[in-house]
């Protein structure tokens, strides 16, 4: 095996044009023959470069309106044979002289196919097949091909191939063929994904995941624990992951990335002025109100204590006013659409906090939650239900007042996003105290109950809400003898009847959804 490729044919077929002409014009400089095809190969002349046919080649022309043309021995020798006498011999006995390099991009089928308005005919004929195969055969052959499916590789192989003398290294041209080998199965993945949907059913009967190494982590959940971010694999490689742009700040940790998910989410359920405070996934604090500096001071109230290292979320562009109450106590990272410049001036005065501007909208960003298991996965669709307001059934004596109606469907969000056992109590579009992750539904109330007291909020008039229902009476009697006065919950426990005839006894107002919100 050579340690080097001599690059002396290249063949160039490219439905994308960027970066081709300087990468075809080096090559052609330093005497590499080009071979192309078609419109890159019109592209390629017209720019005053010499470019042999692919059918002068073959001795065949293009046939089928363009499916075929690349699909004959003559090309796919000259990729696929290896540099030994044996092979070599078989080239020259056959008329074929060997390629060095395949520069191929594929017809568009990602890019339509993120786009509406195509028919399937349409989108069937952007199918490559040609460009797949050669791309394929390169990698193969990587000791002896080097394989570019991507423009953003050119530069790259230009600046290595120089720097070596114009040769390239054959553990280089390895690095190119795993990522050619990796982008032409995504392609085909999303083809399968195209074929294979259907209306009718939510889950696809076969789910291929491309997830590529965005940078390795300090750590992951604990320090003995190697970890790295993945993102969405594509053919751009963006420096923002998914809308999410650092502005300043130390590096982001494994379990900054998992709690900043959990705050932003939890944001994205409110149009008013919001802000929320994350420890563990879970909000120790939450509130709307007029003016984002409001939402934030109620939000801190909710738990001073719990607040502090913790993770601050707004869904409205961060002001100066906001920005300084921030400013004077530690919080890990805050996460806002955007800032004012205000605003960034008070934020550095907290070198170390890392602060984060979420361009664009991650509820739509996930179409399957994913959970992995030692034998597989779990898969569903994401929980975006919101309050089916024509569903719900008032089951108390009374019905909720207009300010307790109010509460109940701010609480009722909120709790979505709490881990189960889910208990939260909510007075003014204020959380007040919550019992996340609890073993049993009446110390979950119990839990909210004592953390609202701690941090001295009164509970009379407060509304709760559960993500399940309520086993047995006690956990509504908790919340009543605390002060609560309408209560929020999907119901369907063998025992509704006596958790409702308690509530009626209390005079509770009760709401029935009939919809849970269970959080694993």
């Amino acid at each position: 095996m050579s340690e080097f490729i001599e690059i002396r044919r290249a063949l160039l077929s490219c439905w994308n044009k960027d970066g081709l002409l300087p990468l075809a014009r080096a090559l052609a400089e330093k005497g590499v023959e080009l071979i192309s095809s078609g419109g890159t190969a019109r592209f390629l002349r017209e720019n005053g470069l010499q470019v042999i046919e692919v059918s002068r080649l073959t001795q065949f022309p293009e046939m089928l309106d363009g499916r075929v043309k690349t699909l004959h021995p003559v090309i796919h020798g000259a990729i696929l044979a290896r540099r030994t006498p044996e092979h070599l011999q078989q080239l020259r006995q056959a008329g074929i002289q060997p390629i060095d390099l395949v520069v191929v991009n594929l017809y568009p089928f990602l890019e339509a196919s993120r786009r509406a308005g195509k028919s399937e005919e349409e989108m069937v004929e952007l199918i490559d097949i040609g460009g797949p195969a050669m791309l394929r055969a390169a990698a193969k052959n990587h000791r002896h091909v080097v394989p570019l499916h991507h423009p953003g590789q050119y530069g790259q192989f230009l600046d290595i191939w120089q720097s070596h003398h114009f040769r390239f290294p054959v553990t280089e041209s390895r690095k190119l063929a795993a990522q050619a080998f990796y982008f032409t199965a995504y392609y085909d993945a999303r083809i399968s994904g195209f074929l294979q949907d259907d209306e009718k059913q939510s889950l696809p009967g076969q789910i291929s995941l491309f997830y590529r190494r965005s940078h390795s982590l300090r750590y992951g959940e604990n320090p003995h624990q190697p970890a790295a971010l993945y993102v969405p694999f594509s053919q751009e490689q963006e420096k923002d992951v998914a809308g999410l742009q650092q502005l300043q700040g130390k590096e982001m940790s494994f379990n900054n990335y998992v709690d900043v998910a959990a705050a932003a989410m939890l944001a994205e359920e409110f149009q008013e002025p919001f802000a929320a405070i994350i420890k563990h996934t879970n909000p120790c604090g939450a509130a709307s109100a007029g003016t984002l500096q409001e939402a934030f001071q109620k939000a801190l109230a909710t738990d001073p204590i719990s607040a502090f290292g913790g993770i601050i979320a707004v869904n409205q562009p961060l002001d100066g006013p906001t920005a300084e109450k921030i400013s004077s106590s530690f919080y890990e990272c805050v996460v806002a659409p955007d800032y004012t410049s205000d605003a960034l001036d008070q934020l550095r005065k907290k070198k170390n906090l890392r602060v984060l501007r979420k361009t664009e909208s991650w509820k739509d960003k996930n179409q399957l939650d994913v959970k992995f298991l030692p034998v597989g996965m779990l898969v569903q669709l994401p929980d975006r239900e919101v309050l089916p307001e024509q569903q719900v059934e008032s089951v108390g004596d009374r019905e909720p007042t207009e300010s307790e109606w109010q509460d109940l469907r701010w609480a009722w969000k909120i709790v979505k996003h709490v881990k189960s056992n889910a208990i939260v109590l909510v007075r003014n579009r204020q959380l007040l105290g919550v019992g996340a992750g609890q073993m049993s539904r009446v110390d979950a109330v119990r839990l909210a109950v004592e953390k609202a007291h701690q941090a001295g909020h009164s509970l009379q008039g407060a509304v709760l809400a559960s993500d399940a229902f309520f086993p047995f009476p006690d956990g509504v009697e908790v919340a009543a003898e605390a002060g609560v006065t309408a209560v929020i919950q999907p119901g369907g426990s063998i025992r509704d009847d006596q958790v409702i005839q308690s509530a009626r006894q209390k005079n509770l107002a009760m709401i029935l959804t009939h919809i849970r919100h269970f959080k694993h």
